[in-house]
């Protein structure tokens, strides 16, 4: 892919990320996904590449948002092709209720080298280079908190985990808790905390539990930049949705996949801050000015920028 998709692709997840920000605190999550998802479609079409969903929020008839198999960019046959995994507001809840950590975000490769994920569950651990071929779901907590620890120099109460707050991790954190960790619980949004496992000055050294499969895929898209590691596994919650990852073309939906099994090749990943947490600063309107903070990394070359971008406000909330 050419490198100047970056800065195209970075265009894209500002515009829905501005859009978003209207939204924040309103208590309207659909309202504020529905921003995002405009705004985001919209920019899409000013990228000179021919996109297809195959990561979204659903198929086309269960989501009038960006959904699978979706076309978007131009319909110039000279353009490059690409697939798209997409979140246009990852935290939908937290843009709502004015709580840190929402992102917008997506992840490009060249055609068929992102796992097709079914919209289902994925158990998963992530973290930073120093567990790369270290960390495995068949280890307990414990265990993998130490081999991390040990691989990372540093005793296991000084590393810092995030898991989601739901009544499914109970176990999982009171484990982790006794074998010292110090855990961070949020809300929503688990695909910031993954990345954030790459960036030391994060703080953020692990991420652990089940939530979205096809969060896992974004999320490995950057641990696969940055060289980090993930492992993750579907998780089930009926015989339904086990058929339907079949039927997606899963033919060991028991299988345990690496990095490499979710996503290959050249690899383009870019997130904006939303509401500002432990990865980006938030949208913040001063004066006349609305300001941006973006990560963009590209795989081939390992370059991992900080985007700071500051817009006239007025402008570009009437033409976008």
């Amino acid at each position: 892919m050419d490198r100047t998709l970056v800065l195209e692709y970075t265009r894209v997840t500002e515009a829905a990320a501005i859009a978003a920000s209207t939204m924040i605190g309103r208590g309207d999550r659909n309202g504020a996904d529905a921003a995002a998802v405009k705004a985001m479609r919209e920019a899409f079409e000013r990228v000179a590449a021919r996109g297809t969903i195959v990561i979204g929020e659903g198929e086309r008839d269960e989501a009038p948002m960006l959904y699978i198999g979706e076309k978007v960019g131009p319909s110039d046959p000279t353009l490059p092709e690409v697939d798209i995994a997409v979140d246009p507001l990852e935290g939908t809840n937290l843009c709502a209720n004015g709580l840190p950590g929402a992102i917008t975000v997506l992840a490009v490769t060249d055609r068929g080298l992102l796992l097709n994920a079914p919209d289902c569950y994925m158990m998963k651990i992530a973290c930073g280079p120093e567990g790369r071929g270290k960390i495995s779901l068949s280890k307990s907590p414990r265990d993998n908190l130490y081999t991390l620890a040990a691989a990372k120099g540093r005793r296991p109460d000084e590393l810092t985990v995030v898991v989601l707050d739901r009544p499914r991790h109970e176990n999982l954190v009171t484990e982790l808790r006794e074998a010292g960790a110090r855990i961070h619980l949020i809300t929503d949004g688990d695909v910031a905390p993954v990345v954030a496992t790459c960036i030391p000055k994060s703080g953020i050294d692990m991420v652990y539990g089940i939530g979205g499969a096809p969060e896992g895929v974004l999320g490995a898209a950057a641990i696969h930049c940055m060289g980090g590691e993930f492992v993750g596994k579907l998780v089930f919650r009926s015989d339904d949705e086990r058929k339907r990852a079949i039927a997606m073309g899963h033919k060991d939906p028991d299988r345990v996949f690496g990095v490499e099994d979710l996503v290959r090749g050249d690899v383009i990943f870019v997130a904006t801050g939303v509401t500002g947490g432990p990865l980006l600063k938030g949208v913040r309107r001063i004066g006349d000015r609305m300001h941006l903070q973006s990560l963009a990394i590209r795989s081939k070359t390992g370059t991992i920028r900080w985007v700071d971008t500051s817009v006239d406000a007025h402008r570009f909330l009437n033409e976008h």
